[in-house]
């Protein structure tokens, strides 16, 4: 497993005060699944994990209906992801931590999710299994947060996957998604 940058190392932050996607400790449980092993390089993706289509599905619907989001073809990752991008009006809060376009995450054909998240909730979702850090997140100002989620393989594991992904949306627009 790769180590942290060395900005995530300074200690461990609560996400409960970070986020007001993850508004509980509680929220974000220990991953009980097996943690995938990923590639060290770029492409930064899972090995030997297969996407689960119903969990897949249920996660673009559900990203669909996020305020100025629109699903298509990614602009920064490989040939059949998803990218989630910002339109045109959504407001961007945090533009550096935008790897490309204005796409703040994007789903890999595997189920994986490269996004931005805030460093803090980021060492959250290292912690608990949920990520891993990008290898070039130490690499630019801005990309501290930007993780791999794992693939959601049950239906809780697909809710932890959805509350990160609106953490992502908070932290790049500054606007809370309504539950």
């Amino acid at each position: 497993m790769r180590s942290l940058p060395n900005f995530l190392c300074c200690g461990v932050i609560s996400v409960l005060a970070l986020s007001p996607t993850l508004t509980h400790a509680e929220s974000l449980p220990v991953r009980t699944t097996p943690i995938p092993q990923t590639t060290d390089g770029v492409p930064h993706v899972q090995i030997g994990v297969d996407a689960v289509p119903g969990l897949t599905e249920a996660l673009l619907d559900h990203v669909a209906r996020f305020p100025g989001v629109t699903l298509g073809p990614t602009r920064v990752s490989l040939p059949g992801a998803v990218g989630f991008q910002l339109d045109g009006d959504t407001p961007v809060a945090r533009p550096k931590a935008i790897v490309g376009g204005r796409e703040f995450a994007h789903l890999h054909p595997d189920g994986s999710l490269h996004a931005s998240l805030n460093p803090g909730v980021a060492l959250a979702a290292i912690e608990a299994g949920w990520a891993v850090a990008h290898p070039w997140a130490d690499q630019r100002e801005g990309w501290e947060g930007f993780v791999m989620i794992y693939t959601p393989t049950t239906n809780e594991e697909l809710g932890i996957v959805i509350q990160l992904v609106q953490s992502s949306y908070t932290y790049i627009t500054g606007q809370t998604l309504q539950k």
